[in-house]
């Protein structure tokens, strides 16, 4: 039976892929994705991130399985301090020897429906995972994480921080009449190769949403928790009052500008406008959200002058 002094070191966590224990304040954390170091940034323990996983990372930021110094200067890995981590692969494909090898006491991911290797990686270290289409969920893993490093103030600190900017910039639209010419709005996410992609949830418009915004865009049944492939036929039944927020995916998935010369790219070009995120950024979190409300106020204020 635990000791009562072990009992008050360990912490048990129940989260979207199920319920573990592990000792408070570990010190070696590999997350597996940028939603997870988001959250350590905002708890200002990226010193702790001793593996990164990445599906931006190509051969050529890696050098002697680290993550090049002068690519942790760019984008969003600029947000927090991070001390020299190996790369350990990317969300579907980790590489397990490598994260055997750092020795984590934590390992935190994004998760969804059908995601693998939970069970490996647990077996490696105490595992936490978080479905991305879940209604709060990074907040729900920034508040568990907050719970293990003992920092539950901050955490509170930023959610109120990033809703009291949202609460700000909703009205500045409101004063400068944005939502008497466009009241709804859209998300599409075109990628190269010619799909394009409406959200429905997390990415992007939930911070519109909070900013004042109705939905532009009837989604069906959303993948993931998250959006839809949208067909033309639905891109063309998008009203004048629905402003179109063209938000692509990072680097060779960029389809924007293939999109804005398409005849439905050019039919909405004069009720769009086109948020670019950071390099190497989450697409949530509460540094992310902030960084959405106050780039794309300006955004649409710039749009209705």
């Amino acid at each position: 039976m635990p000791t009562a002094a072990a009992q008050t070191n360990t912490l048990t966590l129940k989260h979207d892929e199920g319920t573990t224990t592990l000792k408070k304040n570990p010190q070696r954390i590999v997350v597996m994705d940028e939603e997870a170091l988001g959250w350590m940034f905002a708890l200002g323990l990226g010193n702790r991130v001793v593996g990164l996983a990445s599906s931006y990372l190509s051969p050529a930021d890696i050098s002697g399985g680290k993550v090049k110094p002068s690519v942790l200067r760019g984008g969003f890995y600029a947000r927090g301090k991070l001390n020299n981590p190996s790369f350990v692969g990317s969300w579907t494909a980790p590489n397990l020897e490598t994260i055997l090898a750092l020795k984590p006491d934590l390992i935190v991911r994004l998760t969804w429906k059908g995601n693998e290797n939970y069970d490996k990686l647990s077996k490696i270290a105490p595992t936490v995972g978080y479905e991305e289409g879940g209604e709060g969920f990074w907040q729900k893993g920034l508040r568990d994480l907050a719970r293990v490093f003992s920092k539950q103030v901050q955490a509170e600190q930023i959610i109120k921080q990033a809703a009291d900017v949202n609460r700000v910039n909703a009205r500045r639209l409101q004063a400068a009449g944005v939502f008497r010419k466009y009241d709804k709005v859209v998300v599409l996410a075109p990628f190269s190769g010619g799909n394009t992609w409406a959200y429905s949830s997390v990415r992007l418009i939930d911070d519109l949403r909070s900013l004042g915004f109705r939905d532009g865009l009837k989604i069906g049944n959303a993948t993931l928790g998250i959006g839809a492939q949208v067909s033309e036929e639905g891109l063309l039944g998008i009203d004048k009052k629905t402003l179109v927020v063209l938000f692509p995916p990072g680097g060779q998935f960029n389809g924007a500008d293939a999109f804005l010369k398409t005849p439905v790219g050019q039919r909405l070009a004069s009720q769009s406008v086109l948020y670019t995120p950071e390099a190497f950024s989450p697409y949530s979190g509460p540094l992310v959200s902030i960084r959405n409300s106050n780039e794309m106020t300006r955004l649409i204020l710039d749009k209705v002058k």
